[in-house]
């Protein structure tokens, strides 16, 4: 069972230290331009298709996240989490593939092979392998999740000088 973690959590690991791991299933099969590579599915920088998995990886990227895999499979994203040793991971995936990833990233840290990562997941709201559908929303919330900045007395954020 898929057990949510904390947004705080999450919200406390600079984006610096995340990854973003998305399916492949999310793009769309009769017009995405993009490529498979050994790192997974390689997006065309130029690439304007209206698809979900082009507005979640360019905002990631854009706060700084360590790395975005689009991946085929469970296996590919687990390299990838090895490789990168991440301190917070948000995952997009059917339940089914989140529930094994979520086990293989245990499995990994139990090993002593990584740390074990905070992570966020988000499952699919239409599911089937191909053309799947997420709550872009509230994808793109978890994303950009970060702790708000301590106030100060008077209210402003403070600051250390």
């Amino acid at each position: 069972m898929i057990k949510p973690t904390n947004d705080r959590k999450l919200a406390a690991i600079a984006p610096t230290d995340r990854i973003l791991l998305l399916p492949h299933c999310l793009r769309p099969s009769e017009t995405c331009p993009g490529t498979y590579s050994r790192q997974g599915l390689v997006c065309p920088e130029d690439c304007s298709q209206p698809c979900a998995i082009r507005v979640m990886r360019e905002a990631a990227l854009k706060l700084g996240y360590k790395g975005v895999c689009v991946a085929p499979g469970g296996s590919m994203a687990l390299r990838f989490v090895k490789q990168m040793n991440p301190k917070g991971i948000v995952a997009v995936a059917c339940k089914k593939e989140l529930e094994l990833g979520i086990r293989g990233v245990e499995s990994l840290a139990q090993k002593g092979e990584i740390q074990m990562p905070v992570i966020e997941v988000i499952p699919l709201s239409k599911d089937g392998c191909v053309d799947t559908e997420v709550d872009l929303e509230r994808a793109l919330e978890t994303i950009k999740l970060m702790e708000e900045p301590a106030l100060s007395h008077e209210g402003a954020p403070s600051r250390s000088i």
